[in-house]
């Protein structure tokens, strides 16, 4: 690691995506030393300020200025699958010309390629046996790997390239109970400049420093995200004080206001009975009355501005109070009563080796949480229940109009817009049908006209979400393959609600537990080699031994069709 300052500089910086959607505006950032949870809403511009810090984008004006060699793990990650994994590593030429040299070649240019590094072998396999994959052998090809393990496949490659900065970008998505755990380990053990994006509260339990992306600007908290919520609390429920003293102090001003207007009528009606009754001269008369209208008008002013100040007062506060919006996610009611047949299952074997023995049956408004390791074949088993794959051998029978999510999101067609792509599943709606369920997922107006391709990982989520639950017919199977993989935290909760409200069956492959809790399971199966019962409370045994036993992860193999996100 680097000892000299390393750092990360954003200094006016301006972004758009072509169609004209601005994502940042005069911008700036500092980042030193330590470890950087930069979270916010979907679509706030997080993993696009991590593109540009990376120099994966270029800015409209502004600069981005790093000092350091940077390193950058994406959100969606892919690797070509004939890749063999010391290229993926970028070690190959490295370790091709040291085994040259070791077998007798004493040319020049394999002395250049190996350089200093002569140790660069016995670093990557022991880089590789601290992130659990020491069983992956530096000669298989990424096609052989799942997608979890490729994800800790590029970051192998970034510690060993032993950058000064890291960047990363959602690195828990796809990722098993124990690849988290070895990822977490690497993680605390970073002593460079690390920002990280996440919505893993485990992950975030780990930096030093919050950064808080909203409305285009960072605040800054110090400390895990469990400091961050506590402060955050705290300033939200000064906030939501100060908005019940501005509101207290608006009403004092009116009725002081209605007052000082009552009060002023009454001295014009004293004045008019006086001069008719002609108590007084007529001269004193006029000079009172035009004294009065004088007086009226500053008391007037005074009042309206002290209430035109009060009300400024009040929309300031509620300015600080945040009311961050929330998808509505309504489900198709779709009721599947107890008894019915929804899915059958007889002897399925799929691809890579998985097997489902015997008959499986899932019957009534049931729900799966499916659980394994990456690379047992749970995704596989979704696209071939989802007809997607075709088994080796067996036969799944569908009984019910089913919809699988998946966990690439690559249903939707990047060069339409989300109300185009939504369009596509449902042929038959209006326009104004599909805006209505769109702006539910908070796209409204031009943001339902937005391409697809511009949509961040979250945005894209519930952009497929909605396509899938507009579908024709209403879906009463629905199939989630990691379906919190970049939601924040007010999504997940909204989906959770909507699902545990929906009256149809459920398969849902996570490895969110506590997510897969709230769901109210009622069969938890493990796919390992074959697909057996299990519990929750056996899941999370399972994590405690990976956390403390730090034990080999890797678990075999699945071919590319079928890697876990192949890719995240």
């Amino acid at each position: 690691m680097a000892t000299r300052p390393t750092f990360i500089t954003c200094s006016s910086l301006s972004f758009s995506w072509p169609d004209g959607t601005e994502v940042l505006d005069d911008f700036r950032l500092s980042v030193g030393p330590g470890r950087t949870g930069l979270i916010g809403l979907n679509g706030s511009g997080k993993s696009t300020l991590l593109k540009l810090i990376a120099g994966e984008l270029t800015p409209a004006s502004g600069t981005v200025r790093t000092v350091g060699e940077v390193g950058y793990l994406p959100q969606n990650l892919v690797l070509d699958t004939t890749l063999r994994v010391d290229e993926a590593l970028g070690i190959a030429k490295a370790r091709a010309a040291l085994h040259a040299i070791e077998a007798g070649d004493p040319a020049e240019e394999h002395f250049a390629a190996v350089g200093d590094d002569w140790d660069v072998e016995e670093r990557a396999r022991a880089t590789l046996d601290e992130l659990g994959l020491g069983r992956i052998g530096l000669d298989r090809t990424i096609g052989e790997v799942s997608g979890g393990e490729s994800v800790l496949l590029r970051l192998a490659a970034l510690l060993l390239a032993r950058p000064d900065i890291l960047l990363l970008d959602e690195p828990t998505n796809n990722l098993d109970l124990y690849a988290r755990a070895r990822l977490y380990e690497a993680v605390e053990a970073w002593s460079g400049v690390m920002v990280v994006v996440s919505h893993d509260r485990e992950l975030l339990e780990r930096v030093d420093q919050i950064a808080d992306l909203r409305d285009g600007e960072v605040t800054w908290y110090g400390g895990a995200y469990s400091a961050y919520e506590e402060a955050l609390a705290a300033e939200q429920e000064a906030a939501q004080r100060m908005v019940r003293v501005a509101e207290a102090d608006v009403q004092r001003q009116k009725r002081e206001l209605s007052d000082a207007h009552l009060k002023l009528a009454r001295r014009k009606r004293y004045a008019q009975k006086s001069a008719q009754n002609k108590v007084v001269p007529k001269i004193v008369a006029n000079n009172r009355k035009s004294e009065a209208q004088v007086s009226a008008g500053k008391h007037r002013a005074l009042h309206s501005e002290r209430l035109a100040e009060a009300r400024e007062r009040l929309d300031a506060a509620v300015e600080a109070v945040r009311d961050d919006d929330e998808i509505r996610i309504e489900l198709p009611r779709t009721t599947v009563h107890p008894g019915r047949g929804v899915l059958a299952l007889r002897e399925l074997e799929l691809r890579y080796g998985a097997r489902v023995g015997g008959e499986f049956e899932l019957r009534g408004p049931e729900r799966i949480a499916l659980v394994g390791r990456n690379g047992a074949g749970k995704t596989t088993l979704l696209r071939t229940l989802a007809g997607e794959l075709e088994p080796v051998s067996g036969e799944v029978v569908t009984q019910v109009p089913l919809r699988f999510l998946p966990q690439r999101l690559d249903v939707l067609d990047d060069g339409l817009s989300v109300v185009e792509n939504v369009a596509r599943f449902a042929p038959t709606a209006t326009v104004n049908a599909i805006r209505a369920r769109l702006a539910r997922f908070l796209f409204r107006g031009a943001r339902a006209d937005q391409p697809a391709g511009t949509l961040s990982g979250g945005e894209r989520f519930r952009a497929t979400l909605a396509a899938l639950l507009l579908a024709e017919p209403a879906p009463q199977l629905l199939m989630l393959d990691e379906p919190t993989n970049n939601l924040d935290m007010g999504s997940v909760r909204k989906l959770t609600a909507a699902l545990e409200a929906y009256e149809g069956a459920l398969i849902v492959a996570s490895h969110d537990v506590p997510f897969l809790e709230s769901l109210g399971i009622t069969r938890w199966l493990l796919l390992d080699g074959e697909l057996r019962p299990t519990t929750a409370e056996a899941v999370r045994e399972d994590l405690w031994e990976a956390r403390s036993a730090g034990s080999e992860v890797s678990t075999g193999s699945e071919g590319p069709a079928a890697s876990e996100g192949s890719a995240g």
